[in-house]
């Protein structure tokens, strides 16, 4: 295929990405103006001056407007398994790309200090409704790194089903991850600055991989 012939396609992505980040941007900073509850759908399709049709064609729900944010993330830790070097385990892999998330200052290791960010969060941990939608994000990111491991279990997955110790594997290793993101911003949160709260994020986040490695053997 000529590059003349694949160009469409990839325009027609390029623009559908950007829809999604303009959408998801213009119903953020609504949400962050006035609350979550306040805003109505309708009053975001005008703002990204769509119509609400259009806008439910993007995302079927409101909570999808903000949690748009982190639909990248939901096959990061099946990514980094996969691609993973030669020689590294999934488990020394994935600690890796947590300690190098904490050095760039990820905000989804929680160790951002930027007003912005910081704003974030708190509309998103302080929605109920939010909080209920991101289970579903992490259930498929939970699913989508079970699958990963499911390739270098030593049980073989049968039956298209992955086998249960690498689903057991994913979901700890992801729950360790998460609880060291939400302690991580609530110290910044509490008005701690990220760079000084940056050596204890990354000691605990040795310490948990430490755990997992010795209790997940396999993946190690």
């Amino acid at each position: 295929m000529t590059d003349d012939e694949t160009k469409p396609s990839g325009l027609r992505q390029l623009k559908k990405r950007r829809t999604y980040e303009a959408v998801s941007d213009a119903a953020i900073a609504l949400f962050l103006e006035r609350g979550f509850e306040k805003v109505s759908v309708a009053e975001v399709a005008a703002a990204a001056e769509i119509s609400k049709p259009t806008l439910f064609r993007y995302f079927p729900a409101k909570e999808d407007l903000v949690l748009h944010r982190f639909a990248d993330h939901e096959d990061e830790a099946a990514r980094v398994v996969t691609g993973r070097p030669r020689g590294h385990s999934p488990l020394a892999a994935l600690h890796a790309h947590f300690l190098a998330g904490l050095a760039r200052r990820d905000p989804v290791t929680g160790l951002n200090d930027e007003p912005e960010v910081l704003a974030f969060h708190r509309l998103l941990y302080g929605t109920p409704s939010l909080v209920a939608r991101l289970h579903g994000y992490q259930e498929r990111a939970e699913r989508a790194l079970a699958e990963a491991l499911g390739g270098v279990a030593a049980e073989p997955a049968t039956e298209a089903v992955t086998p249960l110790p690498a689903r057991l594997a994913a979901a700890q290793i992801l729950a360790a991850q998460r609880v060291l993101a939400l302690e991580n911003w609530r110290r910044v949160a509490a008005g701690e600055p990220a760079a000084e709260v940056r050596a204890d994020a990354v000691r605990a986040a040795d310490q948990a991989f430490a755990q997992l490695s010795s209790g997940l053997a396999q993946y190690a």
